[in-house]
């Protein structure tokens, strides 16, 4: 017969809580977050101006809500997690659909006419590199490393 059956109740409770993280300065909303490439909303101009004042190169998905490809980019490639870390520290990620708002005028001014296209721009907005069609983890790893050794 256990004589502590309500101590081993909290120990076990206690013990849960540090090995699943979240008594370890862990919180639900890290865990939660996605660990793939973390996209910037807002306008093209901020976007610029971000990466202008930053330093940081910048990696735009033109994409439409029809593309397939652009579907599995977004459910494959951008949520590797070797992906994100490498774009998260060398990027500032835009992502635009490019049948929207202001959408249709950077694809005009990209010349984007196939889809996904991924851009690659320098901090002071010039483009380096222009890539179409799904890629892997690492591939795109590769496409951002030679657009920024083009400086």
């Amino acid at each position: 017969m256990n004589r502590y059956p309500k101590a081993m109740a909290y120990l076990f409770f206690f013990l849960t809580l540090c090995l699943s993280g979240e008594g370890m300065g862990q919180t639900k909303a890290d865990s939660n977050r996605p660990k793939g490439i973390h996209f910037t909303d807002g306008l093209w101009k901020d976007i610029a101006a971000k990466a202008k004042e930053s330093g940081k190169y910048i990696f735009v998905d033109a994409y439409t809500t029809w593309c397939g490809p652009c579907k599995l980019l977004k459910s494959k490639t951008f949520l590797e997690e070797r992906a994100g870390a490498y774009f998260n520290n060398h990027f500032i990620n835009y992502t635009v659909d490019t049948e929207k708002g202001e959408g249709i005028q950077l694809a005009e001014q990209w010349d984007v006419t196939a889809y996904p296209t991924l851009l690659f721009f320098s901090p002071e907005g010039k483009l380096l590199l222009q890539q179409v069609g799904f890629v892997d983890g690492d591939k795109l790893i590769e496409f951002g490393k030679q657009a920024k050794a083009k400086k």
